[in-house]
């Protein structure tokens, strides 16, 4: 006769054995791995602590912290066999981007929790800005997984989410991570005082001239940038728009190129970029470009010794050096996400 479990086994725990009631059986916890960036703007132990604690209800939860730069693309690239069943990106669209690029090809699904000064593809993908619902969010889904495939940009081979940028985005971007502490200190703030100090500073006197090719047209201009998604940023709460049908998912670019740096045209741009009834590509300053899977930017300025002068390149919002000439493309559905 059975007479059941024996006293090495444990039954199924069910609801019915957890809260002496029926129910269904309920699932195995998944495994997830958060990637921590402690340096990221809203970031510190205390909360990495308390969002760990309040996931480990629904999931069997570890974390790492980032020690560095590049550092989360390493972690990424480890946790490729380590059989999670989702990673999360703790910390800013820098934090997101290398876990990304750790991650890129693969099926293991990707998610964010907001610790940055502006989490651009948290707020794009319809996650809170707000960890604490931002971590309520990701607890909700933990029986309703929905994995979907979004597209990467790529700019010499490294991999962006949301967009790519040369000339003066990218100038303020390398200004805004020389200086970490003012970083998370003056947040929006300081990225706008960066981007005029930039162009008052550079490029009203002697700005790199570039040179956009893209589906054998080209066009000369000072700053250039490529998009994934819209919108290209936020101010505050404001979305910043620069260029027109670019989605996660339509397999294309969309490129804008500024064709000089004048002050007087600096009003009517940020008219533009800030208003939802203007176009920012029907500048007359600004050419446009939708639709486009790859295109090259190379400079045209030279330094007195006759060598190319480089210009400066941001991927999703992060300073990645300075290059004579940049590639760039896109690798459609290249990234598996839950949001």
């Amino acid at each position: 006769m059975n007479a059941g479990p024996s006293a090495t086994q444990s039954p199924p725990r069910t609801e019915a054995s957890a809260n002496g009631a029926g129910g269904r059986e309920r699932a195995p916890k998944k495994r997830m791995l958060i990637i921590v960036n402690p340096y990221a703007t809203t970031v510190s132990d205390r909360l990495k602590n308390l969002v760990v604690y309040a996931l480990q209800g629904r999931y069997s939860v570890e974390a790492v912290s980032t020690e560095g730069q590049h550092h989360a693309i390493e972690i990424g690239r480890e946790a490729r066999e380590g059989g999670y069943d989702i990673v999360v990106a703790f910390g800013g669209d820098g934090t997101l981007n290398e876990v990304a690029n750790g991650l890129v090809g693969t099926d293991v699904p990707v998610t964010v929790l907001p610790g940055g000064s502006t989490n651009v593809v948290c707020r794009t993908l319809g996650i809170p800005n707000d960890v604490v619902d931002a971590t309520e969010h990701l607890l909700g889904l933990a029986d309703d997984f929905q994995p979907r495939k979004i597209d990467l940009g790529t700019a010499n081979g490294r991999h962006f989410v949301f967009a790519c940028g040369a000339g003066l985005d990218a100038t303020a971007a390398k200004r805004v991570d020389s200086h970490p502490r003012m970083k998370a200190r003056g947040g929006r703030w300081y990225y706008t005082w960066a981007a005029i100090s930039g162009f008052y500073g550079s490029y009203l006197r002697d700005p790199v001239r570039m040179r956009l090719q893209v589906d054998g047209r080209s066009v000369e201009g000072v700053t250039a940038i490529a998009q994934n998604s819209d919108p290209f940023t936020y101010f505050g709460s404001q979305p910043l728009r620069v260029c027109e049908n670019a989605a996660l998912d339509n397999g294309t670019l969309s490129v804008a190129v500024l064709r000089r740096a004048a002050q007087r045209d600096m009003p009517t741009i940020a008219a533009r970029v800030l208003a939802t009834s203007l176009r920012t590509p029907g500048h007359r300053q600004i050419d446009h470009y939708d639709g486009i899977t790859e295109c090259r930017l190379d400079s045209l300025s030279h330094d007195a010794e006759g060598r190319i002068r480089p210009f400066p390149v941001q991927v999703d919002g992060d300073y990645i050096g300075d290059h004579g000439g940049l590639k760039v493309g896109v690798r459609p559905a290249a990234l598996t996400v839950v949001a």
